[in-house]
């Protein structure tokens, strides 16, 4: 009897161990599926989100970004997309990173969904890196073609070296059809014409890949084929350095060494013989021509005051705007970090929203502006700018009150009497701040 009370408590304690086991491992995988729920919706948020405020803010600023399909378009596999626009490199440029003497115009998607068939900088090719200078505008166009179906998002971006890829504005782009449709056909400078890029001479790659991957694994299987640790380990003890390498594994080695070289000799004749004319990897810089700027020097501002109000969202910028135009000018946009700021009493500047710029990146009617006259030629005015909206949180740029440069950069567009459209930048410090 006592030993069968035992059996059943033993059963009972059994069964509600199992059962507390149950409920922690219900527990564990209700968290591990949350934390991946949460990791997967950062995976799925825009990439740019990621960089630091000051990178955004100084280093690039993009405008007149255009692409030849409008944002959430579909598309098939193999239609071709054209991103262009302007780019502005900022003069007061982060020390923490390269400056941009060598960079390279590129995209930016999740992985090689399109493949860039051409790219251009002031209609120079951007087959090789180049240099910039800084407080320049540089004209761009990018092509891609679709290659892999789903929804993407679909970027220019500048890649410098040492400091990565810094990224511009985007939009999603939906591709259908089937992947392995995708077709890249290219002259060659001799004339001839490959059908498809992504597949030319795969059977080659395929066969030396089993060549080289043949001779590596005969060469670990001669070592394996005998004890190689405890017995190896026990000459090493007593000394016999001499039997380690035998007189056969030399042999064997030096006529390896031989048929390898001989190898590549064969390799190199026939990949002559079938291709005459090769051009090796290019390592030289594109040069670009500077192109005059006919608007420089008409504007001149000075930052006196900026701040972050966190609770309102809301960037605020006192300064001094000097016309140096021979026409009056108003203050018709504030860019920073792709974002757009409009203000709705300068038509040229409301109309030059309409050009299929991210609407989550135009923050329309968020722009205040204190004295909304003309400022006069010869006219110094000192001006109050709010530009609020929650994309400042959105897109992770009030972060930059925690960046070790505590300092924003932006562009301002003017536009005169008669529509024309002058940009200055506008840089300085930048404070935090709790009550209005």
């Amino acid at each position: 009897m006592y030993l069968k009370n035992m059996l059943d408590m033993k059963k009972v304690m059994w069964l509600k161990g199992s059962e507390q086991m149950i409920k922690v491992n219900v527990f564990k995988k209700s968290v591990l599926i949350f934390m991946l729920l949460i990791i997967s919706t950062v995976v799925y948020a825009h990439g740019e989100r990621n960089q630091e405020p000051f990178l955004r803010m100084k280093t690039l600023h993009w405008y007149d970004a255009k692409w030849s399909v409008k944002n959430e378009a579909t598309i098939q596999v193999n239609d071709e997309v054209v991103l262009e626009g302007k780019v502005h490199f900022f003069s007061r440029w982060p020390q923490v990173i390269n400056k941009p003497d060598v960079i390279f115009l590129a995209n930016a998607t999740p992985g090689p969904v399109f493949i860039r068939e051409e790219s251009y900088l002031n209609e120079v090719p951007m087959i090789q890196s180049t240099g910039v200078e800084l407080g320049n505008v540089y004209d761009y166009k990018v092509k891609l073609k679709a290659r892999i179906p789903g929804r993407h998002h679909v970027h220019p971006m500048i890649n410098v070296e040492s400091a990565g890829g810094l990224v511009g504005p985007g939009i999603w782009i939906t591709v259908e059809g089937n992947a392995d449709d995708f077709v890249y056909s290219v002259e060659t400078r001799t004339g001839q014409t490959i059908d498809n890029l992504g597949t030319y001479a795969t059977g080659n790659v395929y066969k030396w890949h089993a060549i080289w991957g043949a001779i590596a694994l005969f060469w670990i299987l001669w070592w394996i084929r005998r004890p190689l640790l405890i017995e190896r380990y026990l000459m090493v003890k007593d000394g016999q350095w001499s039997k380690l390498i035998t007189l056969t594994d030399m042999k064997l080695g030096a006529s390896l060494i031989v048929f390898i070289i001989g190898l590549l000799i064969y390799a190199n004749m026939i990949t002559k013989e079938a291709h005459k004319y090769t051009i090796p990897l290019q390592g030289g810089k594109a040069e670009i021509d500077k192109i005059p700027n006919p608007n420089e020097g008409l504007v001149y501002v000075k930052n006196k005051k900026a701040e972050y109000y966190l609770p309102g969202r809301t960037v605020t910028i006192n300064a001094d705007i000097t016309n140096n135009h021979d026409l009056p000018i108003q203050l018709g946009e504030f860019t920073s970090a792709n974002l757009r700021f409009i203000n709705h009493h300068v038509p040229a500047a409301v109309k030059a929203v309409d050009n299929g710029y991210p609407e989550e990146l135009v923050a329309d009617s968020s722009l205040v502006i204190d004295d909304q006259n003309p400022i006069m030629p010869g006219e110094t005015r000192r001006i109050n700018i709010d530009a609020t909206d929650a994309a400042w949180e959105v897109e992770r740029l009030s972060s930059l009150l925690n960046d070790p440069d505590s300092s924003y950069g932006a562009l301002l567009f003017f536009y005169d009497t008669n529509g024309k459209r002058i940009v200055s930048e506008v840089y300085g410090q930048i404070l935090p701040t709790f009550v209005d």
